[in-house]
Parts: C-alpha cells; structure tokens; sequence
C-alpha cells in the first residue's frame, strides 16, 4: 500500500531546488531527495544476497533478468504478458497498453531510466510535499517510482518489437501511460482524505488532453471501523468504477490469518489483488499464495493474485526504502539501477499492467467484464503447496484473459449486483488506527474533518460526486488544494499546476508559514502508532519484505 519508500543514495548529492518530477535529467541517477544528501544508513548493513533464483542470477558476472525468478521479464513470462505483446490490435499495434492510461495513487514518481520517456505525466501534487518546491511531485518515499516501473517502464533501447528481450527493463505494459497523483509524503504519510481527494481527482480529469484513464491502482489500505456500505473510501472507488476505470486495489500485508482485506479492498466491486509467491522458480505450474497476503473471510477475499514475491523493479535513488534497505539492492546489477520489493502492493501494480494490456485489447470492456474476465481465467494455484482458502483466487493469466475477451459481446450482461456505498459514513472510522501527526505542535488528525481542519459533511460530498463537481478547479471539500490546470506543451513535459495551502490546519497553526520538507516530515516526528509500514500495502519496507533470506517467514 501506500507508505514511505526509501531508497538509499550512493552519492551526497546537492539538493536541486525547484526540481520538477518529470523533467529531464542530465545524468541518468537522478538528484538526491530532499534531507537525502548527508543522510547514512542507520544501523547495520543487511545482507545483499538473496536465496534461490536470486543467487543463481547473480553468480559470476552481472545479474541476469532471464535466470531470476523475481525479474519482470520472468514474470510476463510466467503469466503470458509476453504472449500478449506479440498480438495486434483492431488498429494494428502491438498490444503493450498503448492508450490506455493508468492511474498511479501513490508516492509519486521520480524520472530514473526507464520512467525517462514522456510515460509519466504529473497530476497534482496533494501530499504535505507540495508546499517544498524541491519534493513536490518527487517520490521521497521509492514506492511509487517502484510500482511505476511494474505497470509501464520501459528502456528506451526496448523499441516495439524488443518488448521480450531479457537484457532490457520492460513493465508489465510499456505501451501505457502512468498518470501520477501523489498524495503522500517522503516518509509514506498521508490522510485517507487526501487519498479520496486524489481518486476524485482522477475521475474529474480522466479525459485531459485525450489522457483515457481506464485503470486506478491504489496500492493503500487502512483498518477501517466500518462497512464498505458506507465508508467514503469505498464510495470513493465505486464512484471511479462507475465513471468506467478499472479499480485496482492491494489486499493487505497482515497475513493470511488477517479476517479482513484492507479498505478499500474490501469493497465488493473493485479487484483486490493478493500476492503470488513462485517459490523460487520462473514458471507458474507451483505458485503459491504469498504468506503476508491479507486472508479476508468467506465474505471477502482476494479476487486475482498476481506475482508479489521479491520483484525487480526501479530502484529511487535518495528514497526512503534505499536509504533503510540497502538489501533491496540487487547483486550483480553494475548499474545500481534496479531494487527487490514484495507485497501485495507489487501485485496490484502487475494486475494494472494486466488490464492495460486488456484494455488496449478491447477498449469497450466495462469495469464489470474486466473483473470477471480475469476471474474466469485465473489459473488456479498450485494444490499441493497451499490450503489456504485465499489461493482460490486464482494466478494472473493475462493471455488467456486477452483471448476470452476477443469473444466477448460488447453487451454480454456481466454486472455486478452488490449493494453500493452510500459514502455516508465516517471518516474517522475510515481512517481506523491510522493518524498524521503535525510534526510541529504534535497535534493529532481526527475526527471529522480533512487535513486543513474543513469540516467533513458526507452528504455534501456525495452529493458532489454524484454531480461530476467534486473537484473545481483546484478545491476540493470547499478549500483549495492544488492549481487549476496544466503547465508545459508535452506529455514529457506536463505537471499539474501546483498551488500554496492557505488557512490552518487541524492544529489551527497557518499553513502558509510551514515548509513541508523532508527535514519535518520524517518517520522519526510520526509518533508510535501513527503511520505504520503496514498501511502500504506493496510495501511493509521491512526486512521480512525486502531481506533475501526470510521468505517464508510470516508477516506481521
């Protein structure tokens, strides 16, 4: 899920003030984050060799993609991506997700080799982040840049046609864009109503500049105290799968002993995804369901799993993750390019890949049918390596999905019937164990307000959505939140316009005297309790997640 992604920087780099997230870069290590240069790596220094296939694709000479079990061009293999890129199109193309844009709720992305080629486009920026210039946009955390890597990275040598070629870094689909909405901060906090103000966002500008956002990936959960009937997070999916985006969420890192999946995931309409563990091997004939994957209940349970053990995607230099985790650097990778992370957030990331590639496929699918789609065609997981209930989800098998779906009538009838969300909840309850914390006063985010302390009144905001009018502009909840549009000519070159937080926050404090920076919001000002690891889903950053040598080690 969404967290603070850390990723450790080799060099002392100087802070480039005013640095844009997506702007090219001369070099290709990009600027340390802000508060990364003079930083060290606390504590000791963990193991960089990894078990199984992570070894063998190491030894003797430069990591190698095609012997690591864990790398994505293993992972299309295994699920048949690869297969999907070598099929055409009703308009002739190689189907690798062109057009088809995916909606990245998240961290934000930073411009590494491979995210470098006008993929990526800056939404806006509505993390405590956006108030500093040099981290506005820029993924303090790693875990955005990670996911981005998984859906649609793509190497500039991986010209079409050399989607497949072991030596290059490919996403699950290079042919789509990443739409970024960074709605946490360098240590991974954030307020869950920042996170339905991001995916309202996404609703209300799915079409700019022929953008066809088709795909959300909300890689974040929270321990919500109430029913999805009436959480406005839930309701906060529903209203993007109704306006015909492809929902997908990660079910949780608390272990298959967990009762519930996280909220949202556990929304009956969205496809919650739980990670598949290949055990070392690179074919899918004896993948299991992953240990740390949310159990949920008969209920509700995961919908899909999707690869989510120790996968290679970018690495984010100057990061969170990279700073804490150096053994999530890869061995024999000469270039330092790339970082190893699992969770069901990487699952999630591949799924959305998946359904680019669907999408692309067939642009007239619903939210409905794809759902059911990729239900239908989930291989199921190996019989012999797990009872547990959550492996009747089924594997990921993109191929077999793209070709049941070339005989699927534009109006076949697959419809979900489950009750919607009234959103009339409480955002509190939403938030379940989960507060920011002003790094200055100290004082606690709670009760039914958003992060400036605007009062929550659901039935205003649902009445809002159902209007098309949650956002104006750049308010948002009745306050301004960001610019009201974009800047720059290009896709390479387009962000969001940014705007200054005006007014007070929760502690009555003026925001437009605090510098949000990494230098405040650090893990070490969010008190115990408060923004835990386990909220993003893709990645508890620990060492259960990210050590070579614990797999099979249950998550907390």
């Amino acid at each position: 899920m969404l967290g603070p992604v850390r990723a450790g920087a080799l060099l002392a780099l100087p802070l480039l003030a005013g640095l844009v997230a997506l702007a090219p870069v001369p070099s290709t290590q990009p600027a340390a984050h802000p508060g990364a240069a003079q930083t060290a790596l606390a504590g000791a220094r963990w193991g960089d060799d990894v078990t199984g296939e992570g070894v063998k694709a190491s030894v003797g000479g430069a990591w190698n993609a095609a012997k690591d079990a864990g790398s994505l061009w293993s992972v299309a293999q295994a699920n048949g991506a690869a297969a999907v890129w070598h099929k055409r199109d009703g308009l002739g193309r190689p189907v690798t997700g062109a057009g088809v844009t995916v909606a990245l709720v998240d961290t934000g992305v930073v411009p590494v080799a491979g995210l470098d080629g006008g993929s990526v486009v800056n939404g806006p920026d509505l993390s405590f982040d956006s108030q500093d210039p040099a981290a506005a946009h820029l993924d303090g955390y790693g875990h955005g840049t990670h996911l981005a890597g998984i859906i649609a990275g793509r190497d500039a040598a991986a010209v079409p046609g050399r989607e497949d070629d072991p030596a290059l870094f490919v996403g699950m689909a290079p042919g789509a864009r990443v739409l970024s909405v960074k709605v946490a901060a360098a240590d991974g906090g954030t307020d869950v109503s920042q996170v339905i103000a991001g995916i309202d966002w996404v609703v209300a500008h799915r079409d700019d500049n022929a953008m066809n956002v088709r795909v959300l990936n909300l890689s974040y959960g929270t321990d919500s105290l109430q029913s999805p009937a009436v959480d406005p997070l839930a309701r906060a999916v529903e209203n993007a799968w109704r306006h015909g985006i492809v929902v997908v969420v990660a079910a949780g890192n608390d272990g298959l002993a967990a009762p519930r999946l996280t909220m949202p995931a556990i929304d009956p309409f969205v496809i919650a995804v739980g990670a598949s563990d290949n055990r070392g091997t690179r074919t899918a004939g004896d993948d299991v369901v992953a240990p740390f994957t949310n159990g949920g209940s008969s209920t509700r349970r995961a919908d899909v799993l999707a690869a989510g053990r120790s996968l290679v995607s970018l690495r984010d230099p100057g990061s969170l993750a990279d700073r804490e985790h150096a053994e999530g650097l890869v061995p024999g990778d000469r270039a330092a390019r790339f970082f190893r992370g699992s969770g069901t957030s990487q699952a999630a990331a591949v799924t959305s890949g998946a359904v680019a590639l669907l999408l692309q496929a067939r642009p007239n699918l619903t939210p409905d049918q794809v759902k059911w789609l990729l239900a239908r065609t989930a291989v199921p997981a190996a019989p012999s390596g797990s009872t547990a209930p959550s492996a009747q989800a089924g594997l990921l098998d993109v191929r077999r999905a793209v070709d049941l779906a070339s005989g699927v009538p534009s109006g076949n009838g697959v419809v979900q019937t489950a009750r919607p969300s009234s959103g009339l909840g409480s955002l509190e309850a939403s938030r379940g164990s989960s507060h920011a914390v002003d790094p200055v006063t100290g004082a606690r985010l709670s009760g039914e307000q958003d992060i400036f302390g605007t009062p929550w009144v659901p039935s205003r905001w649902v009445a809002a959505e159902d209007a098309g009018t949650a956002w104006d502009g750049g308010t948002w909840n009745t306050r301004r939140w960001s610019g009201a549009g974009w800047t720059g000519s290009s896709w390479a070159s387009s962000t969001w316009a940014g705007a200054a937080w005006q007014g007070t926050s929760w502690s009555g404090t003026d925001w437009s005297t605090r510098r949000w920076s990494d230098v405040s919001w650090t893990t070490r000002r969010w008190s115990d309790g408060d923004w835990t690891t386990r909220r993003w889903s893709g990645s508890s950053w620990t060492t259960r997640r990210w050590s070579s040598d614990a797999w099979g080690v249950a998550a907390d």
